[in-house]
């Protein structure tokens, strides 16, 4: 084949590294691998991920197309008697016949899907009349699980008439709950996002899913796909959540993403009601407002956009512009054109998560998966299944709920009062845990403060729920959406106090305004009655605490090895907080591993790969015969990069930034005396990491005082990563400017000097090319918190669960890869193409150790040279900027 050969389509032509690392990638896909992809950036990995994929893809294609060919033929030989003994004209081309075959194929099943559907409907109808049969299931059922909430329901009927709501007020009662069966593979009262339905369903055709970190990100792939030669060809279509795809005003203006998620539904909802009623042709005028739907949710604009999405490669502004153009939503076109995308462009988030993929209608089964900037992937997963609340989330999730009970306790089923009375258990157990109590405002609850870490089923005796199922109250909130209903109750009551559509208070009002002031008391400040005003009108609760909860619960029914929960008890109940640690990331990895064909894992620096191997692939259940990994050097000649291990300073004072030494005044003056000789030989700029905020505070507080910082001024004007993320891209641009009118002008000050943090805003994802970053400083080694639970538990499930390598414990492991991981994103800012030189500069004697230096990336390390003292190192340097400036004047 053309891409075996090495012949893949390019828009220029390509590196050798690049050829080779579409071809690895091609054997990669073609024979089911997990790659595991290392190209530095700078090397044109995005475009070699692109061409390398889609070649495969096209020659995939064409490959089921011949087969498809071959076995029509076969079928069309066997029909030769047939034809000849018939005298009827000509025979049917190929497509035609199984196009014809198809069609009914599909037509049937559709036909008894439809009359499925139908019979469920009928059944349901005549459940819902059959109201004494309902009450009588529900009291066969077992009697040591609903005996209790039987006789709340018979209680709650015989001492009252059966109350009427608004038909708003419909909608936010949940469905009756029948089963606790969790073989049963679909409910009634499933989500809309029912992908169960596969025959109902388009099929999905072989596609490839990418994935990357930020939108900038996925932006600046698809902006490569665009200049790519498969542009024009390939059907792209790009995912967001609502926050970036929303084009309502309505919806856009509460700026949550939570918020908006919920408006969203709602007015789906309202849109699917409004359509019902007009079926059943509904006369009777309908009292009360009318339901806002959203106007750009049209079902045949949205047909005809999804169509369009394919069409042409566009990024989410482009999907932006062009759904205001034509009055149409691009977060529900985009959706529908998943099935027929050959790429669905995606954020990390939407693909680990299990939930979420289901939600947005992704399906795995024998299909590509790319995850680009994936340095970071294990901790990527483990944060988004990691969960916490709050003590004064949990009761106002508590007191939420228990007000819903109440007042709607007569319309809820047996089932339903069971499980949401299983549910308040729980939570008052949470905030038992934290030593308050549900009902009380957990602002004036005071509590002994101090952290405790315990595996999750000692946290479950704690809490004394562990004779819940969690797992069948897990099944409850996915059927029911109790939350989803809990949160339209909550912002109809707790937004408005007062019905604003009534001109007097009604039996609603009087019933729910001692909600409204109770849920007034669980707010984390005092407000006063101004501040209340302004807080009803702009809905401040930005998270649904019932959602929060839900998401803790499901947290819990991880497996006891797999986590760890830390209570946090601050001064009071309210700011406590119970958090959820995901020790092994390696198990909700597996079933992605499991399902797709293929899985590419590809970074700039994907170092140390053995930890990467050990803990996410191996334990996940991969084995080493189906990782294939590939690694390629820059494309920058190795004269262009200068890496420097220095030991000491000019003064003979040895670099070593321990916890112990970094604070003497020795050490903070010798390392500015380190910074302020390199800044009399680097040009242009030179960005400095520091290993904490902490400490970059303190050192630059000490120059400041014994006169470095003002030395330093003299000679490079100094900038320093803002506290604010908003504000980084001025400082860059300002950064930027002073180097260039340094350039050009001239003077005293030769550039500028930016003082930066290792995992800080711009210590990755930002480019110092060319002069914005001629020499990298790296101040001591960044090591994690050791002290913290976090880690120190991290540490201990390694070295109980993987096998030490070479004498070394895998939490000693972890602990210096986590550094060198850092290490490597911030000196890797620098080089960012073929032309571009650089200096990196790794100040402690500790980077000189074997082991340490093994963690840096081959192209570094092949060319890092270790001085003792600090005057060869100068020389060095200095002889390095003098070549290149005579080399940029012949």
């Amino acid at each position: 084949m053309e891409s075996k050969n090495g012949r893949f389509p390019f828009p220029f032509q390509p590196y050798p590294i690049q050829e080779s690392f579409m071809e690895a990638l091609y054997t990669a896909l073609d024979q089911r691998k997990v790659g595991i992809f290392e190209s530095p950036t700078g090397t044109g990995k995005s475009l070699s991920l692109i061409c390398g994929a889609l070649t495969w893809l096209r020659d995939y294609e064409e490959q089921r197309k011949q087969e498809a060919a071959r076995l029509l033929e076969g079928q069309k030989d066997s029909d030769v008697v047939k034809e000849k003994n018939s005298n009827s004209g000509p025979p049917e081309p190929d497509w035609v016949s199984e196009f014809v075959q198809k069609k009914a194929e599909r037509d049937m099943v559709n036909k008894l899907k439809d009359e499925e559907l139908k019979r469920k409907k009928r059944e349901e109808r005549l459940e819902m009349i059959r109201h004494n049969a309902q009450l009588r299931y529900a009291m066969k059922r077992k009697a040591d699980e609903d005996d209790e909430a039987v006789k709340l329901l018979q209680l709650s009927r015989e001492g009252s008439e059966p109350e009427t709501h608004s038909p708003e007020e419909e909608g936010l009662i949940v469905a009756e709950y029948e089963s606790d069966d969790e073989a049963t593979p679909k409910s009634r009262l499933c989500d809309d996002d029912n992908d169960d339905d596969d025959d109902l369903e388009e099929e999905h055709v072989t596609k490839i899913y990418y994935c990357s970190r930020t939108h900038s990100q996925l932006a600046q792939f698809v902006h490569e796909v665009q200049k790519s030669p498969y542009g024009d060809a390939v059907r792209l279509v790009n995912l967001g959540s609502r926050q970036n795809l929303c084009i309502n005003p309505e919806v856009v203006r509460l700026g949550n993403v939570q918020m908006m998620n919920e408006r969203c539904l709602e007015m789906q909802k309202n849109k699917h009601e409004k359509r019902q009623k007009a079926s059943d042709s509904e006369s009777k005028r309908s009292r009360g407002l009318a339901k806002a739907t959203c106007v750009f949710s049209r079902f045949e604009n949205l047909m005809a956009m999804k169509d369009e999405v394919l069409v042409k490669v566009r990024d989410v502004e482009q999907l932006i512009q062009h759904g205001r153009e034509t009055h149409t939503c691009p977060y529900y076109s985009t959706r529908m054109s998943i099935p027929a995308a050959q790429v669905v462009v995606l954020p990390y988030q939407s693909l680990l998560h299990a939930s979420t993929r289901k939600a947005s209608g992704i399906k795995l089964k024998d299909q590509i998966v790319i995850i680009d900037e994936a340095h970071n992937l294990m901790d990527t997963i483990s944060a988004i299944h990691s969960a916490e609340i709050s003590g004064g989330q949990l009761c106002r999730a508590h007191s939420q709920l228990s007000q819903y009970c109440e007042r709607y306790r007569s319309r809820l089923k047996a089932k339903n009062l069971m499980y949401i009375k299983q549910i308040l258990f729980v939570l008052e157990g949470l905030v038992r845990t934290l030593g308050g109590k549900v009902g009380q405002n957990p602002n004036t609850q005071s509590c002994q403060t101090g952290s405790e870490l315990l595996t999750i089923n000692d946290f479950l005796f704690k809490a004394q729920v562990d004779n819940i199922n969690l797992f069948k109250v897990q099944k409850y909130f996915e059927k029911s959406m109790i939350s989803r209903k809990l949160c339209g109750f909550a912002e109809k009551y707790e937004g408005s106090g007062i019905n604003t559509h009534s001109s007097s208070k009604n039996k609603e009002n009087r019933r729910t305004e001692g909600l409204w002031r109770f849920l007034q008391t669980l707010q984390s400040k005092p407000t006063d009655v101004s501040e209340q005003q302004m807080a009803v009108e702009d809905k401040p609760i930005m998270a649904s605490p019932m959602m929060l909860a839900e998401s803790f619960l499901f947290a819990l029914t991880n497996a006891n090895k797999d986590g760890r929960i830390v209570i946090q008890r601050q001064a009071c109940v309210a700011q406590s907080s119970l958090k959820f640690l995901l020790l092994n990331a390696a198990v909700h990895f597996a079933q992605i591993l499991q399902e797709c064909r293929a899985v590419i894992i590809a970074g700039g620096t994907m170092q140390p790969v053995a930890d990467f191997k050990e803990q996410l692939l191996f334990s996940a259940g991969v084995t080493e015969e189906r990782i294939l990994e590939f690694s390629c050097g820059h494309v920058i000649p190795p004269e262009n990069i200068l890496p420097i291990v220095l030991c000491a300073g000019p003064s003979g004072q040895q670099l070593e930034f321990t916890f112990q030494t970094r604070d003497s005044p020795q050490m903070m003056e010798e390392t500015g005396r380190v910074l302020s000789n390199l800044c009399n030989i680097v040009p242009g700029g030179v960005v400095c990491f520091f290993p904490s905020y902490e400490y970059e505070k303190r050192i630059l507080g000490h120059w400041e005082s014994t006169g470095i910082l003002q030395r330093l001024q003299s000679k490079k004007k100094i900038f320093q990563e803002p506290k604010k993320a908003s504000q980084v891209e001025q400082v860059l641009s300002e950064y930027s400017k002073c180097i260039q009118r340094c350039s050009n002008i001239g003077g005293g000050q030769t550039g500028a000097l930016l003082f930066s943090v290792v995992g800080g805003k711009m210590s990755e994802g930002i480019n110092f090319s060319d002069d914005l970053g001629r020499c990298i400083v790296m101040v001591g080694m960044p090591y994690p918190n050791i002290k913290s639970p976090e880690l120190q538990e991290k540490m201990a499930y390694l070295d109980k669960h993987m096998p030490h390598v070479a004498g070394k414990s895998p939490g000693k492991a972890l602990v210096e890869s986590l550094c060198m991981k850092a290490v490597n994103q911030s000196i890797g800012r620098a080089i960012r193409h073929r032309g571009d030189y650089a200096c990196i500069v790794l100040c402690d004697h500790r980077y000189a150790r074997t082991g340490t230096l093994q963690k840096l990336p081959e192209w570094i390390r092949s060319s890092t040279h270790t001085h003792a003292t600090f005057g060869p190192a100068f020389a060095s340097a200095r002889r390095f900027f003098l070549e290149k400036r005579q080399k940029a004047t012949l």
